[in-house]
């Protein structure tokens, strides 16, 4: 294996056993990969405390949990980015736009009233998931003679607690329940039982939708200093990114490329 190139930042070499310390907070596809996240970090890092410097930043460490309180780099890189970059913000015509274009984002949460039957089963047994996957369909074909009696077979058969109540899950908002059950309760009609069985990783449900509530938009009073905040934060991300680029951009760096999704092309 050929050895690493060196990585240096203004003429000053990495030493290779700092940024490998570093590489083990940065999750990569390969060690390689790692080791040039860690040292893309150091490099930055390193960039912020000189123009901190340069600009005579003297801060003073925050807490940042009881009884810890930020490291001296942490709290001089705070200090900039507060000088440097200030929180911009988001004026009121600019939350109304995105509100308009992005109603649907708030919609309250959609409210369910439903019941089911559960044959138990993990997935990765075969044979007693199909098993209970028969089970279940026998229980809807017996139900669609018999729809009442969805009560009375849940507290018989069902592998769940909810059997003790017939079934009823109870009231249950959108993102509550496992994906595949909660999908099949946007396809039925109130007091509809799903036709098939309902596959999840808990086994085979019988599945009833009882009674749906689909949440309203909230009027923008409501969400505007929600849609503010994140415009804010938008924001100032990226003016912190175009800060950063500022600074790699005049600096001498060799051995890593900062931009590794060009490099890559």
């Amino acid at each position: 294996m050929a050895p690493r190139a060196s990585i240096k930042l203004n003429g000053v070499t990495l030493p290779p056993q700092m940024i490998a310390a570093e590489a083990q907070h940065h999750a990569a596809a390969t060690p390689a990969d790692a080791f040039a996240a860690a040292a893309r970090a150091i490099i930055v890092r390193t960039l912020l405390l000189e123009e901190a410097n340069r600009r005579g930043v003297v801060p003073q460490p925050e807490l940042v949990a009881p009884g810890k309180r930020e490291l001296d780099d942490e709290a001089r890189i705070r200090a900039l980015m507060d000088a440097a970059v200030p929180v911009p913000e988001a004026g009121e015509d600019e939350c109304r736009a995105y509100y308009a274009a992005n109603t649907a984002r708030f919609r309250a949460a959609d409210l369910f009233e439903a019941s089911h039957i559960l044959f138990a089963a993990h997935p990765h047994d075969t044979a007693a998931f199909k098993s209970a996957l028969e089970r279940a369909a026998e229980t809807i074909a017996e139900l669609a003679q018999a729809p009442t009696r969805f009560e009375a077979i849940a507290k018989e058969k069902s592998d769940c607690d909810s059997r003790a109540n017939g079934g009823r899950l109870g009231q249950v908002l959108r993102g509550e329940l496992v994906s595949e059950f909660e999908q099949v309760l946007y396809t039925l009609d109130e007091g509809q039982i799903a036709p098939s069985p309902v596959k999840t990783r808990f086994g085979a449900h019988v599945v009833k939708l009882d009674a749906r509530a689909l949440g309203e938009i909230l009027p923008f009073e409501y969400v505007r200093d929600q849609i503010a905040a994140f415009l804010s934060e938008r924001t100032w991300r990226q003016d912190v990114a175009r800060f950063i680029e500022g600074l790699v951009a005049t600096a001498s760096i060799e051995g890593v490329a900062m931009h590794p999704e060009t490099a890559a092309a």
